[in-house]
């Protein structure tokens, strides 16, 4: 019952925020009373608590996954955009909505009502999911994907940005085609920028042109046939 409490306490926070999560729509949901839910979790402060702390630490375990996968640097990308559309689908089934979604991002807009621990975690979202594309960039880099000279942490904050705000960014786009093109054209922008095989192929195509002295002026001079 616990668990089932926190599954449906998840979503009604999502539709509804902080604000509006009553237990006696959560009671209806599970077919209980009330003093059942106040059994398990005391109050709404406490059962909220619970719920943002562990989703929260729940997506991070999913994306410390991906990022420390062997996944390509654009794999490891994608990995987080379809994390995001997943979530996007539970309460956007059609694909074509503008419903909320996103548990951390509703509870943020909230955090002056939420208790102390799930205002740190949702700090700590950030930080963590920093560090991890930090990793990822430098694993990359090690992998001969990546160019040295990417500014890891300028990169890593873009990316951080866009999954911070993935929850507004389909809201405001009417589905999730917006946050699939920002993700993706994140993707195009570095690698065109700093990826390793793309300064590997502009190299080759210089190689084995023929170069003919300057003539008077600095003009190039043809060869005689």
């Amino acid at each position: 019952m616990k668990e089932r409490i926190k599954e449906i306490a998840v979503e009604l926070l999502v539709r509804h925020g902080y604000q509006g999560f009553r237990f006696r729509d959560l009671a209806d949901r599970l077919g209980t009373t009330r003093a059942n839910i106040h059994y398990y979790y005391g109050s709404k402060a406490n059962l909220a608590e619970e719920v943002i702390v562990d989703y929260v630490r729940e997506t991070l375990a999913d994306w410390e996954k991906n990022w420390k996968s062997n996944k390509t640097f654009a794999e490891k990308v994608r990995g987080m955009m379809e994390s995001n559309r997943q979530r996007y689908l539970r309460f956007n089934p059609t694909g074509t909505t503008a419903h909320p979604w996103s548990l951390i991002g509703r509870m943020r807009m909230e955090r002056d009502v939420i208790g102390p621990r799930a205002r740190e975690v949702l700090v700590e979202f950030g930080v963590v999911l920093e560090n991890l594309v930090i990793s990822g960039i430098r694993d990359a880099i090690k992998a001969g994907e990546l160019s040295p000279e990417i500014p890891i942490r300028d990169v890593a904050l873009q990316l951080v940005a866009i999954a911070n705000s993935a929850g507004p960014i389909t809201q405001d786009g009417g589905s999730f085609d917006r946050l699939e093109q920002l993700y993706l054209s994140f993707t195009r922008i570095v690698e065109h920028a700093y990826g390793q095989k793309r300064k590997g192929a502009k190299r080759s195509s210089g190689k084995g042109r023929r170069k003919f002295p300057a003539g008077q002026n600095g003009a190039k001079v043809s060869p005689t046939r």
